[in-house]
């Protein structure tokens, strides 16, 4: 089949759903569709016309776009009509999660998957009625038990609804931890010189004025002892000494 034939079945098909579909998904509902067809739809075939398809509905003029999200490809309405659209569903639209709940589902979405006691572990109280109000969202979802646990407490993960929700792929599409808390490096205050209009130095950093000093106050001493350093570096005792008349 030809690619300019199967971008309307594909479109057909991501529109009447009520789930997000893969590109797998779509291969095989074409394939059943077309079951008379000798040459099967191929993977390839698909995606290059979902590319179409997102390009197609890339331009401004349309309200709503196709993206994948929650694990496949939708058609999603564009963010600038989301208080338009919001109204045909009341407070479906306009629902929103409590910081209990949102908490507890961070937590699951970077360490999943996690236990209840290790969610209690790191927010410091009980999560009991977070886990289970989330539970009822179908936000998250029970995916096993540690086996290695005393008791084999249950796991919790995130489910495809979870993607849906925030309008993501997949788990790999969070921000990353560096990005959300960004790291407050503390930067050393230079002090410059400031200089008089005659041009003089006014201000000089504390470093150097002590190494000169140190330097100074060495070279008095070695004055005084009558020593002498010659250009190969060799130091010599002047034993004479300095005399009265040159003091």
């Amino acid at each position: 089949m030809e690619i300019t034939n199967l971008i309307p079945h594909i479109e057909a098909l991501v529109f009447a759903s009520d789930k997000p579909l893969t590109a797998l998904d779509l291969t095989e509902l074409v394939n059943n569709a077309f079951g008379f067809m000798e040459d099967k739809v191929t993977l390839d075939q698909v995606e290059a016309s979902l590319e179409g398809i997102v390009e197609k509905y890339s331009a401004d003029f349309y309200p709503f776009e196709m993206r994948q999200s929650g694990g496949g490809w939708q058609f999603l309405t564009r963010k600038e009509y989301h208080k338009t659209v919001a109204q045909l569903n009341g407070d479906k639209f306009l629902k929103r999660l409590s910081s209990a709940a949102l908490e507890t589902l961070a937590i699951i979405a970077y360490k999943q998957p996690v236990t209840k006691g290790e969610i209690e572990a790191i927010r410091g109280v009980s999560s009991d009625y977070a886990v289970q109000k989330l539970l009822e969202k179908e936000l998250i979802l029970i995916s096993g038990r540690n086996e290695k646990a005393v008791g084999q407490p249950l796991l919790y993960s995130t489910s495809k609804n979870f993607m849906d929700y925030f309008g993501i792929n997949s788990a790999d599409d969070l921000p990353r931890i560096k990005e959300v808390l960004a790291e407050q490096l503390v930067e050393p205050t230079y002090i410059s010189e400031t200089h008089a209009e005659d041009g003089t130095v006014l201000d000089q950093p504390d470093e150097e004025p002590v190494a000169e000093a140190e330097e100074t106050t060495v070279s008095t001493e070695a004055e005084a002892e009558g020593l002498t350093v010659t250009q190969e570096g060799e130091l010599i005792v002047n034993n004479d000494g300095p005399t009265e008349e040159e003091n």
